[in-house]
């Protein structure tokens, strides 16, 4: 806990915002990275582009590299090399491509970096930009749920100012404010439900991706938007909060906001109870983030409390949705469990987009892997990155293997 404990009680010195900022944005194509474009193209003068990077999406990488006039721009999928190459003929954006040149990306000289990448894939570069010292914006999950203790040491050792970017950690960032962790008695992260709130558990059974997909409140990539559906993203959160605030797992809670407007609640040792509240966009806690120390506009809804009329709160059901049963077990277990869960729950997902497996399998898949990984080793916590990806890709093996006893 050393590490999370020197983290991000905002006690860490107040830094003063260059008049340009240079950024980084790992994951431009994705729904954080152009919600971030959103922002800063806003205000152009206040920004100059250093690295960004896409998966495989190069038409939508070489735009942005050229609107504004990025340093480097990187694909992720080396085969797509000239191809970016092509599109960016002419202009002043340097190319690269593969693992190699996302990790460039990441160390890229910049101010402050966007760290954006879905999935493992993000971890190394998403390091490379922490070990510049400088800021990280985070909102690559794996980094914390699979590589927690390895990340937040990184974090520590260079003295990197890291801020979340999920709307429920950027508001417990806020909301504990300057006060100590002895000060802390409870953090609730709020989570909407999803799509299937009302559903029984036999209904849920018959639900397609499609349905899934339909997020009621948040516009959000397919993965995340599956993983609020079973609320694992939920349970993935609060593995993440363990690392990112001075709290035991204990003291992290979870409870249902189908308006998604307030964020999280932070309970005081003298039971007084402070809430983030806003629109749900994106945009907030990228905001939050992007001006961090300062505050800058952001294009989203105000806040109007008399048009809401009520919020609504009320305990989740841990029988309709076992993966925040399951995480809970997994934050306890700590180790190398939660990589595992990570693991199968990303190769889970992917199976129940392909039509392979049905929605209430997904979970089931992660708790049976997470058995299978558990027979096989005491599942130590990893203590470098390569113990971390060694779990990660065993943990993908067994899923793999065990997808047939879940086959539709």
């Amino acid at each position: 806990m050393e590490a999370s404990q020197d983290f991000a009680r905002a006690e860490q010195p107040r830094l003063e915002a260059p008049a340009l900022k240079r950024i980084n944005i790992l994951g431009v194509t994705g729904t954080i990275g152009q919600n971030t474009l959103d922002l800063i193209a806003r205000d152009p003068d206040a920004y100059q582009l250093g690295a960004i990077t896409a998966h495989r999406n190069v038409a939508d990488l070489a735009s942005a590299a050229r609107q504004f006039k990025a340093e480097l721009a990187v694909i992720a999928d080396p085969s797509l090399y000239k191809e970016l190459k092509a599109a960016l003929a002419g202009s002043a954006t340097q190319v690269a491509a593969g693992p190699s040149g996302m990790v460039e990306a990441g160390a890229h000289p910049a101010e402050w970096t966007m760290g954006a990448i879905v999935g493992i894939a993000g971890l190394k570069p998403t390091l490379a930009a922490v070990q510049q010292g400088h800021c990280v914006a985070l909102a690559n999950k794996e980094c914390l749920v699979s590589a927690g203790e390895v990340f937040m040491q990184q974090v520590a050792a260079h003295d990197t100012v890291l801020l979340p970017v999920d709307s429920e950690h950027a508001a417990v960032f806020q909301a504990i404010g300057a006060n100590p962790s002895s000060a802390i008695e409870k953090i609730t992260l709020t989570a909407s439900g999803g799509p299937f709130r009302r559903l029984s558990k036999d209904e849920m059974k018959e639900v397609t991706p499609r349905q899934a997909l339909q997020h009621p409140n948040w516009s959000m990539g397919r993965k995340i938007t599956i993983d609020s559906a079973t609320m694992m993203n939920k349970g993935l959160e609060l593995i993440e909060a363990y690392h990112l605030f001075p709290v035991e797992p204990e003291q992290l809670d979870v409870i249902i906001h189908p308006q998604s407007i307030v964020h999280c609640l932070v309970e005081f040792t003298d039971r007084s109870v402070l809430a983030q509240m806003s629109s749900p966009d994106m945009r907030t806690p990228i905001a939050f983030a992007l001006g961090w120390p300062q505050r800058i506009e952001a294009p989203t809804k105000p806040l109007d409390l008399i048009e809401l009329a009520r919020l609504d709160f009320e305990a989740p059901d841990l029988d309709r949705f076992p993966a925040l049963r399951l995480a809970r077990e997994v934050l306890k277990l700590g180790g190398g469990a939660p990589a595992v869960m990570n693991a199968a729950n990303e190769i889970a997902v992917a199976a129940f987009l392909a039509g392979e497996i049905g929605f209430l399998a997904i979970t089931a898949l992660c708790e049976q892997t997470l058995e299978a990984m558990m027979q096989l080793s005491a599942l130590p916590a990893p203590q470098t990155l390569d113990d971390v990806f060694r779990i990660d890709q065993a943990a993908r093996r067994l899923a793999r293997e065990e997808l047939p006893r879940f086959a539709i």
